[in-house]
C-alpha cells in the first residue's frame, strides 16, 4: 500500500468496474419489466421443462465428469504406470475441443445412418430399427455424455493437484497400518480432496449451464436455448431477461457453493508434493489397466474427434480453403487480439489500484469487474445490448434535436458491442492471472520505490510491469483462446454480415455439414492447444 495514493486512480478503477457491471444491472432491471403475454405463457407451458432439463443436465454432467476425472487424476498423481508422465498433461487436451463439434462427430458415428449401426445391421442381418435396440444419442443423456467428455479436465486438474499436495506422511501412515491403495483412496485421499472436487464440479456445472450449441444441436430445451428462442423467436427482450435472471440465480448459487467448499478447506500439514518413490508402483494387469483407462479416455474425448475432423478437412479441403475461410479467420484473430489486450490493460489498472491504495474499499472494483465471467454468453448478450441500445437511441435523439443526420446504431450495431461483451466476459481471467503474479512481488519493492520519490505511474511502468510479464503473457494467451471459442455471445451480438470461425463452424454443424467446416474447427482446436502446452510447462516446473 502507498500512503497518499492518488484518488484519480481509484476513481478510474471504479468507473471501469461500473462499466463491467452494467450487464448484470441491466438484466436485473429489464427482468422487472412486466411481460405477461410471453413470460406468462412460458410459465404455464414449457418453463418447468426448461428448468428441469437445465438442472438435470448440470447434475448428470457434473457426476459424469467426476466419475471420469477422479480415477484418472488419482492414478496420475499417486501411481507409477506406463505413460504416466505423458498422460498427466495429455488428459487436459479435451479442453481445446468445442463441445458442439464433439457432439456432431459422435452423432454422425452413432446415428442410424452412421458407420456403427450400418455395420451392425450388415453383420447381424437386421433390416430396420425395429429389429434391434440402439440408444439414441440426441437426448438429455447423450448431451450429458458429450459435455462430460469435454469438461472433465476441469475436475481432473483440480483433483490431480489436490492428490499430489496431500502430505506423504499420511500415505506412509496408511501403509504402516496395512491399508491397501484402494482403501487409502476411499478413506484418506478422496475425503481430503472433497473441497477441490466440489470446486471442480461447480465449474463444470457453470459451464454446462452456459452451453448453448450442444443442447441446441441435440434439441434439448434448456434455459440457455430458451433465452435465445424467446429473444429472437418471440421478440420479447423482457421475457428473455426474466429467463436470464433465473440462470443467474442458478449460477450464483453454484458460485456460493464453490466459495463455501473452498472456505471449509483447512490444511494442517505442510504441502509437500510426493516424489516418484512415494507413489504406488503398479505392475502387471493393474499397470496396463491404468494405462488403458487413460488411453481410452483420451481417445474418446480428443483423439477420435480430432482424427475424424482431420479426415473431413482433408476430403473437403478444396471446398473449405476459400476466401471466406481466410476472412472469418482474420475476424476471429482480430477480435481475440483486441479483447486480449484490452482485458490486460483493465486488469492491470484494477489490480494496481487494489495493491497500492491504502483504502479497503478499493478492493471492490476488481471483484465487481470479475462478475462478467459468471454470465453465460446468451445472458451477457442481453445485458450488453440493453444499455448500449439505450445509449444509441439517446445519441440519435440528440442528433435529431440539433437537426443533424442520425448516426445509427454505432454502439449496439457494430463490432463495438462484440468487443465490449467479450471484454466483460473474460476480464476475470486476466484479473486472476495478474493477481497471481502480483502475489509474487514483495511489497517492500513498493515501499522502496516510494522512498525514492517515484510516482505511481513510474512504479507501475518501471517496477511492476517487468515483474508481471509472465502473468500478462498468460492472461493474453488465455483470453485469446476463450475469445476464439466463444459462440453464444457472438451469435447474438455479431453485426449484420459479420462471421468469425466459431459462428462459421456452428452454421455448418447446425446444417449437418460439419465436413465443410472441419478446417475451421481444426484451427480452433490447434489454437486452443497453445495454452495447454503452456500449462503443461507450468505443471512440469511444479513437479
Amino acid at each position: 500500500m502507498i500512503l497518499g495514493f492518488p484518488k484519480s486512480w481509484s476513481t478510474l478503477s471504479y468507473l471501469t468496474a461500473i462499466c463491467f457491471a452494467l450487464p448484470l444491472g441491466a438484466i436485473c432491471i429489464q427482468a422487472l419489466v412486466p411481460d405477461e403475454a410471453v413470460f406468462g405463457h412460458l410459465m404455464q407451458t414449457v418453463l418447468p421443462t426448461y428448468i428441469f432439463n437445465t438442472l438435470a443436465l448440470m447434475l448428470f454432467v457434473s457426476l459424469g465428469a467426476l466419475l471420469i476425472a477422479v480415477p484418472a487424476a488419482w492414478c496420475v498423481a499417486r501411481c507409477d504406470f506406463p505413460g504416466r508422465n505423458w498422460f498427466q498433461w495429455a488428459l487436459l487436451l479435451p479442453l481445446a475441443m468445442p463441445a458442439y463439434v464433439v457432439a456432431y462427430v459422435y452423432t454422425d458415428l452413432l446415428d442410424y445412418a452412421g458407420p456403427i449401426q450400418t455395420w451392425l445391421r450388415q453383420v447381424n442381418g437386421w433390416l430396420s430399427p425395429t429389429d434391434y435396440y440402439f440408444p439414441d444419442v440426441r437426448t438429455l443423456g447423450g448431451a450429458s455424455v458429450m459435455l462430460a467428455l469435454v469438461l472433465f479436465p476441469y475436475i481432473y486438474l483440480l483433483a490431480r493437484t489436490a492428490f499430489m499436495e496431500q502430505s506423504p506422511s499420511l500415505l506412509h501412515a496408511s501403509r504402516v497400518m496395512g491399508a491397501s491403495p484402494g482403501r487409502s483412496f476411499w478413506r484418506l485421499n478422496l475425503p481430503m480432496a472433497r473441497p477441490a472436487l466440489a470446486v471442480g464440479a461447480a465449474l463444470v456445472a457453470m459451464e454446462t449451464a452456459a452451453d448453448f450449441a450442444t443442447v441446441s444441436y441435440f434439441a434439448v430445451p434448456t434455459l440457455t436455448t430458451a433465452v435465445y428462442d424467446t429473444w429472437l423467436g418471440y421478440g420479447s427482450l423482457a421475457a428473455a431477461a426474466k429467463l436470464s435472471a433465473i440462470i443467474l440465480l442458478v449460477v450464483f448459487c453454484l458460485i456460493g457453493a464453490e466459495r463455501f467448499a473452498r472456505r471449509k478447506q483447512e490444511l494442517f500439514q505442510k504441502q509437500t508434493p510426493i516424489t516418484s518413490h512415494e507413489r504406488y508402483g503398479l505392475s502387471g494387469y493393474k499397470a496396463w489397466l491404468a494405462t488403458g483407462y487413460c488411453v481410452v479416455l483420451l481417445l474418446l474425448a480428443f483423439g477420435l474427434p480430432v482424427w475424424i475432423l482431420l479426415g473431413y478437412a482433408w476430403d473437403y479441403f478444396d471446398v473449405s480453403w476459400n476466401q471466406a475461410f481466410w476472412e472469418y479467420s482474420l475476424n476471429s484473430l482480430t477480435i481475440a487480439l483486441v479483447v486480449s489486450l484490452m482485458t490486460v490493460v483493465f486488469a492491470l489498472l484494477l489490480m494496481f489500484v487494489r495493491r497500492c491504495s491504502p483504502r479497503e474499499v478499493d478492493i471492490l472494483p476488481s471483484r465487481l469487474a470479475s462478475t462478467g465471467y459468471a454470465l453465460p454468453g446468451t445472458v451477457l448478450a442481453i445485458g450488453v445490448l440493453v444499455p448500449l441500445s439505450y445509449l444509441d437511441f439517446a445519441l440519435n435523439d440528440l442528433y435529431a434535436y440539433f437537426n443533424q443526420v442520425e448516426p445509427g446504431l454505432i454502439f449496439s450495431g457494430t463490432l463495438f458491442v462484440l468487443i465490449f461483451a467479450f471484454t466483460i466476459r473474460f476480464a476475470a481471467i486476466a484479473i486472476g492471472s495478474i493477481e497471481n503474479s502480483y502475489k509474487q512481488i514483495s511489497p517492500s519493492l513498493d515501499m522502496a520505490s516510494v522512498t525514492m520519490g517515484m510516482k505511481p505511474s513510474a512504479i507501475l511502468s518501471r517496477i511492476h510491469l517487468p515483474l508481471l510479464r509472465s502473468g500478462i503473457f498468460a492472461a493474453i494467451l488465455l483470453v485469446f483462446i476463450e475469445c476464439m471459442k466463444e459462440l453464444p455471445a457472438a451469435l447474438l451480438l455479431r453485426p449484420v454480415g459479420f462471421e468469425n470461425l466459431a459462428t462459421y463452424v456452428y452454421q455448418f454443424v447446425s446444417d449437418e455439414q460439419l465436413e465443410q467446416g472441419a478446417l475451421g474447427a481444426i484451427v480452433i482446436v490447434l489454437v486452443g492447444l497453445v495454452p495447454l502446452i503452456y500449462l503443461n510447462r507450468s505443471l512440469e516446473q511444479g513437479n
